[in-house]
C-alpha cells in the first residue's frame, strides 16, 4: 500500500504549533476531527490509545521523524495526517533530535497487516535524507503532498 494513497493535501498539517509530542498528538488528532475524518466523540479514545502506545516506546524514529500510531476498535478504515513542525517538538525520539515530521496514523484493530507494511513504507522514505530535505523547504500542504507523491512513485 502506498502512503500517498492514504493522504490527500487537505490530511496535512505544513506548520505546526505544538512544542511537545502530547501536544504534537493533541494538534493531529484535532485536525483529523477538524476536516471530519474523525467524529469528535472518538478523540478521548483516540488519544488514550496514541498516549498508551507511546508510554510503551516512543514513536520517535529518528532523523527528526516520528510515526505516532494505534490500533482503534470503532474505525471503519485508517485515517492517516502528516504534520510538520520547522522549529522540532521534543519526542523522546530515539536519537534524542527534535521532530519535524509526524506521520499519524489510526489503523482499525482487523487491518494489523496493512499497519504494518505502511509503518514500513513510511519509515523507508522517511529514512532519505533527499526527501526529509524537499519536505523541509516546502510551503503548503499541497507542495508537501506533491514532494511525497514523487519521492514515493
Amino acid at each position: 500500500m502506498k502512503l500517498v494513497s492514504l493522504l490527500s493535501a487537505g490530511r496535512i498539517v505544513p506548520e505546526m504549533k505544538a512544542t511537545t509530542q502530547w501536544e504534537a498528538l493533541s494538534e493531529l488528532v484535532g485536525h483529523l476531527v477538524t476536516t471530519g475524518r474523525l467524529p469528535f466523540e472518538k478523540t478521548e479514545g483516540v488519544l488514550a490509545a496514541l498516549h498508551g502506545r507511546e508510554e510503551q516506546v516512543s514513536t520517535g524514529i529518528g532523523h527528526g521523524v516520528a510515526i505516532p500510531h494505534a490500533y482503534c476498535d470503532h474505525l471503519e478504515e485508517a485515517q492517516v495526517v502528516f504534520g510538520r513542525s520547522v522549529e522540532g517538538i521534543e519526542f523522546e525520539s530515539c536519537d534524542n533530535a527534535p521532530v519535524h515530521y509526524l506521520m499519524l496514523m489510526l489503523v482499525p484493530q482487523e487491518k494489523s497487516q496493512m499497519h504494518l507494511q505502511t509503518l514500513a513504507a513510511i519509515a523507508g522514505l522517511f529514512s532519505k535524507r533527499e526527501v526529509r530535505d524537499r519536505l523541509k523547504e516546502a510551503g503548503t500542504g499541497e507542495e508537501i503532498y506533491a514532494i511525497l507523491q514523487e519521492c514515493e512513485g
